[in-house]
């Protein structure tokens, strides 16, 4: 990408889109469009149209989609594959049909089988049956997957798919009955604490092993990977390091200054037993990600107390 080329970051108020607009303008790109989306609904293709016309964009990253922790994926099915279909659909097919040089497709770790082997590979991709709880999101981010790919092998498109492991940062979700594990977990630990409350309720065993990668990080894996990667097939960004669920949450309470107990209600969905991604491919094509689970939840949890709820 040139410094003045025209470049869209289509869902630039959300968790990673805010963190690719930050990436962006810090390293010099002076062309940055994002669009309202009370103005433009990127489910609608008259208002994709209309931007893919009227702004002649070089370069998109298409970070726009509806996520979910575990309760919001399983209670709302079909908003998120509805959505998530009609979004990546609209953008991807204006994209090739007004000449976008290349445009970036972010999936997700879920689109890997439930059991897989671990570390997952690229290749266990479309291998074995997905994690029941967010299977609806899962086949959207699936059919993306098969459409960038699609459109570069028939017309020559120029995509790439990224696969982010559990993200976490500055502008996430911490709504406890839409949001992930991780802003889920500062959110109820800061109020333990504020409330001096003993204990806090914690879903499921603990036992669980998870990923969490600091959203700058994947921003800089973006700019990184739309510089230097040129492939359809998928390329996995992670840290490649997990730890279990009970860690993270003494890590958290660690960050946050709590000093109470907590409780494990064991009634609920663990989700899927362990996900950590294999980021060889993605170490040799030169990226690694810089920021430690500690220093990424330090600034996390401060964000959360400036900006509040």
């Amino acid at each position: 990408m040139e410094k003045t080329d025209k470049i869209y970051v289509a869902g630039h108020n959300g968790l990673v889109g805010s963190a690719i607009m930050r990436k962006l303008i810090a390293d010099g790109y002076k062309n940055v469009l994002k669009f309202d989306r009370k103005a433009f609904d990127l489910r609608d293709p008259d208002s994709l149209n209309y931007i893919f016309t009227n702004y002649d964009i070089d370069y998109v990253f298409l970070a726009a989609a509806k996520v979910g922790g575990i309760k919001a994926n399983r209670d709302y099915k079909a908003s998120f594959i509805y959505d998530n279909l009609t979004i990546q659909t609209n953008v991807i097919h204006q994209a090739y049909t007004h000449g976008v040089k290349k445009l970036l497709f972010l999936g997700s770790s879920c689109i890997y089988p439930k059991f897989a082997e671990q570390p997952i590979k690229e290749d266990y991709f479309l291998s074995g049956k997905l994690e029941e709880s967010n299977d609806a999101y899962a086949i959207a981010k699936i059919a993306g997957i098969k459409m960038c790919q699609s459109y570069a092998e028939q017309y020559g498109f120029n995509t790439i798919s990224l696969m982010p492991t559990n993200l976490y940062g500055p502008n996430d979700n911490f709504d406890l009955a839409t949001s992930h594990v991780l802003p889920a977990l500062i959110r109820k630990v800061h109020e333990a604490k504020i409330e001096n409350k003993s204990t806090v309720e914690v879903w499921g065993t603990g036992e669980p092993r998870r990923e969490f990668l600091y959203v700058d990080d994947l921003a800089d894996a973006c700019v990184f990977l739309m510089n230097n990667y040129d492939s359809p097939e998928i390329i996995n960004v992670g840290v490649g390091q997990d730890l279990t669920i009970k860690e993270l949450v003494y890590t958290i309470a660690n960050v946050v200054g709590y000093q109470g107990d907590f409780i494990w209600d064991r009634t609920k969905p663990d989700g899927t037993p362990r996900k950590l991604l294999d980021v060889n491919k993605l170490n040799n094509v030169g990226w690694k990600a810089s920021t430690s689970l500690e220093e990424g939840l330090q600034k996390t949890y401060e964000w959360f107390v400036k900006k509040g709820k």
